[in-house]
C-alpha cells in the first residue's frame, strides 16, 4: 500500500514555481533587448506611475530582489541608454513610449500562461498562498537583515 504524503510548501515547491516563473519571462524576454534585472526595473517603474527618483528607485528594487545595488543601478542606467526609460528635468526617470510598448509586449506574451496556470487554482487557495509566501518572505527578510 503506497501512502504517499500530500505535497506539502517547502523550499523545494517554491523553487521549482519560482524557476518556471522565470522560464516564462526568459521566454517573453528573448529577441528583447531586456535581462531580467531590466526587465523588473522596467516593470517596477511602470508600476509606479509616476517619475521615480532613481536612486530611491535602486534602492527599492534592489531590496525587493535582494539584489546589489549596484547591479540594479548597472540595469537602470542601461535601460536609460537603450531610451526605455528617460530622465526628466527635474532629474527623475520615466518610461517612454518604447519601454511602455517593450512592456506591454512581455506582459501580453508570459501573461497567458500565468494566467492559465493561476486560473487553474481556486481564488482562496491563491488568496492563503499569497498570505503563506508573504509570511515566509518577511521572516526570511528579517533573518537576512540580522546578518
Amino acid at each position: 500500500m503506497n501512502t504517499t504524503a500530500p505535497p506539502t510548501l517547502n523550499p523545494s515547491v517554491i523553487g521549482q514555481a519560482e524557476k518556471h516563473h522565470t522560464a516564462v519571462l526568459a521566454r517573453a524576454l528573448a529577441g528583447t533587448s531586456l535581462d531580467e534585472k531590466q526587465w523588473i526595473v522596467l516593470n517596477q517603474a511602470l508600476a509606479a506611475g509616476a517619475p521615480v527618483d532613481p536612486a530611491v528607485h535602486i534602492t527599492r528594487v534592489a531590496a525587493m530582489t535582494r539584489w546589489n545595488p549596484a547591479d540594479t543601478g548597472a540595469a537602470l542606467t542601461a535601460l536609460l541608454e537603450s531610451g526605455l526609460l528617460r530622465s526628466t528635468s527635474g532629474e527623475l526617470v520615466e518610461p517612454t513610449e518604447g519601454g511602455t510598448a517593450l512592456a506591454g509586449k512581455v506582459r501580453s506574451e508570459s501573461g497567458a500562461i500565468v494566467a492559465a496556470a493561476y486560473g487553474a487554482v481556486a481564488p482562496e487557495d491563491l488568496a492563503t498562498a499569497a498570505r503563506v509566501l508573504t509570511i515566509i518572505t518577511a521572516r526570511m527578510a528579517e533573518e537576512l537583515a540580522r546578518a
